[in-house]
């Protein structure tokens, strides 16, 4: 899956060919990949893939996950200077996309770690970027929500519209579904919350809530059933997310980890 969208993005930049490469002739060349603002890495998985795919050098001085600042180099890259220039934009794209995401990440990670909280990204991804994006948040040290529909099942607002009897509902899931896939339930109250617990749940998600409300349901949920997970979700941003993570609720989601971060500044310079 990364070897082939590796090789997609680049095909989009280069089409039928760099036209740079019709005037020039290739020569030997290096560059530096550095840094012109804070930040956390990622994309380094994927960029390795390019590096062999297209056959140049690549040095990495700062891993995924690890944090850098303005000035410092990132990788140092070295082949025919034809490649270095076609993948230059493609390399520094996946840099920049995934880093971003997990420069943001990190912010709200470092709040809330010292409640034990675990951060969760959402579907709320670019078409056919899910995997790229979830994997940004991964590396700023979220922990991945579901992939798609087929791993585990969350029953919204907008199912719950359709199911009668919740109960009944999630007791013939469990005969359909794969016995590893946990079923979650989305709760704008409390009464839905106290009956998604009643009805078997295995994660309730107490979606657009303040943190007073989802205090109610956590302690009703230590009273009464201590094996149900809770998540936090809908509308939280970097100004709030700690008065969530004080409410005792075990995960907090959030959709701005990838819509909400706005791109940091790499380049590349020849050497």
């Amino acid at each position: 899956m990364i070897k082939k969208f590796v090789i997609d993005t680049l095909a989009e930049d280069v089409g039928r060919g760099d036209l740079y490469a019709l005037v020039e002739p290739s020569v030997d060349a290096s560059a530096k990949i550095i840094a012109k603002s804070e930040g956390v890495v990622a994309g380094v998985k994927y960029i390795d893939v390019l590096a062999e795919l297209e056959n140049f050098e690549l040095v990495w001085l700062k891993n995924d996950s690890e944090v850098f600042v303005k000035g410092d180099v990132i990788a140092t890259i070295s082949g025919d200077s034809h490649t270095l220039l076609r993948i230059e934009r493609t390399l520094l794209n996946m840099l920049l996309h995934a880093s971003s995401i997990a420069t943001l990440t990190r912010k709200y990670v470092d709040i809330i770690e010292p409640y034990g909280v675990k951060l969760l990204d959402t579907r709320k991804t670019r078409p056919q970027l899910r995997v790229f994006e979830k994997y940004a948040t991964r590396t700023g040290g979220a922990v991945n929500h579901r992939i798609g529909l087929d791993d585990s099942l969350m029953i919204k607002d907008t199912h719950l519209k359709t199911i009668k009897d919740l109960k009944s509902y999630i007791a013939k899931a469990r005969k359909q579904i794969p016995f590893t896939a946990k079923i979650e339930v989305e709760a704008e109250g409390f009464e839905i919350a106290k009956e998604a617990m009643a009805s078997g749940a295995d994660i309730v998600m107490c979606d657009n809530m303040t943190p007073e409300q989802i205090r109610d349901i956590v302690v009703y949920r230590d009273e009464n059933f201590t094996h149900i997970l809770l998540e936090a979700s809908g509308n939280i941003s970097l100004e709030t997310i700690e008065s969530y993570a004080k409410s005792g609720v075990d995960a907090i989601s959030s959709g701005s980890l990838i819509h909400q971060a706005n791109w940091i500044d790499i380049s590349m310079k020849m050497d």
